[in-house]
């Protein structure tokens, strides 16, 4: 699109999360009139740490924002997996792309606060839960549960897995469970019984349990998070101490002892959900990224890398395309291939003998989430 056209289009971008923020500062660099819409009163993000890959680093340098993350992040060579008592299975490193470009280890809390702070003060809107969506063909009218609207040439559904654009616009169906609980939480280096030696993840698999570590050296703090089999599908379950210590039978006994000095209040509990693939992800007028886009499960890390790809992949078509219409085309022909395949293989977190084990002649993927 030409200058001019980027200058005079009103943007609505539904969610300040990863996809969203990231999306409010790429399409505001070409020009664009940006609002961002974010239901919470205030923005808090829980759970532990990520990995931000060099492809995701470099769209940072991109956009002229790579110092603000990387002074909240932790630049890691390689990555680890073990078996429970920690016997080396694979030794990787991280793709690289050039020598200035490592994989960073961030806490998601900083990286939303690293996102946000680049962006214009005055842009993102709080407290707008929305209800509804019209479609207009041209552009699209959002409604906000006080009964305030924005409309707006674009809107950008960035809200997250349980996405009211997406089942407003796209598709009704729900989540699904993955059979699976996360038990996430941040403890000091200190407490980690000397496990933490170095800048990079290792994961530790046990029969129907995996254990990540995922030092945060800018915080001189590191990641524990337990993914593992669980038939409860409760979106946020009752998880006791015993019960969570049960998960960790059998590993190496300094893992066994950082859950048992764990503080529960401090852990984060989720059961874990994706969504299905979506046949189409926009309209003339609204389109989805992130986990509205294509939710899927955390074993290949690609959840919040994929949302700052799709940002810069939107930003990118509407810079090479004639119009928004044919953008959101691009857009979608780019990202989605792409994303199908790493929900695809996102699925593949378990064995089959696993899952029968757990789940005895049942198929937990079958599961639709619970409703708040």
């Amino acid at each position: 699109m030409h200058l001019s056209d980027l200058k005079n289009l009103k943007i609505a971008i539904v969610g300040a999360g990863y996809g969203g923020a990231a999306a409010a500062k790429a399409l505001s660099l070409l020009g664009a009139d940006v609002d961002v819409y974010e239901q919470a009163g205030r923005i808090g993000e829980v759970g532990a740490g990520i990995g931000l890959r060099p492809s995701t680093m470099n769209r940072f340098r991109e956009w002229g924002i790579f110092d603000a993350v990387a002074k909240v992040s932790s630049p890691s060579d390689y990555f680890e997996i073990l078996t429970a008592t920690g016997e080396r299975m694979m030794k990787e490193a991280w793709p690289a792309a050039g020598e200035q470009t490592h994989t960073h280890l961030i806490h998601r809390g900083d990286f939303i606060d690293a996102l946000l702070g680049v962006l214009p003060e005055g842009m993102v809107h709080l407290g707008h839960k929305l209800e509804t969506v019209q479609d207009k063909g041209d552009s699209a009218v959002l409604t906000f549960a006080d009964g305030r609207t924005a409309e707006a040439d674009l809107v950008v559904g960035g809200d997250g897995i349980k996405s009211v654009v997406r089942r407003e616009l796209f598709t009704d169906k729900a989540p699904v469970f993955s059979g699976e609980h996360a038990y996430r939480t941040v403890i000091d280096v200190d407490d980690a019984y000397g496990m933490v030696v170095d800048d990079n993840l290792r994961m530790y698999i046990g029969r129907g349990t995996k254990i990540y570590l995922l030092p945060l050296r800018h915080r001189n703090q590191v990641s524990f998070d337990v993914t593992a089999l669980c038939p409860d599908g409760t979106w946020a379950p009752q998880v006791t101490k015993d019960a969570l210590l049960a998960t960790v039978e059998g590993f190496d006994e300094r893992l066994v002892n950082i859950t048992r000095d764990l503080d529960m209040n401090t852990v984060n509990i989720r059961a874990v959900y994706d969504i299905d693939p979506v046949d189409t992800w926009h309209t003339d007028s609204v389109v989805l990224v992130g986990d509205a886009a294509h939710s899927m499960l955390h074993h290949q890390g690609q959840g919040a890398n994929s949302a700052i790809e799709d940002a810069g992949a939107l930003a990118d078509a509407l810079r090479r395309a004639d119009s928004v219409k044919e953008a959101l085309a691009l857009f979608q022909a780019t990202r989605k291939p792409v994303t199908d395949e790493l929900q695809r293989i996102s699925r593949q977190g378990w064995t089959e003998e696993e899952i029968h084990e757990v789940f005895p002649g049942q198929k937990p993927a079958s599961a639709a989430a619970p409703q708040e």
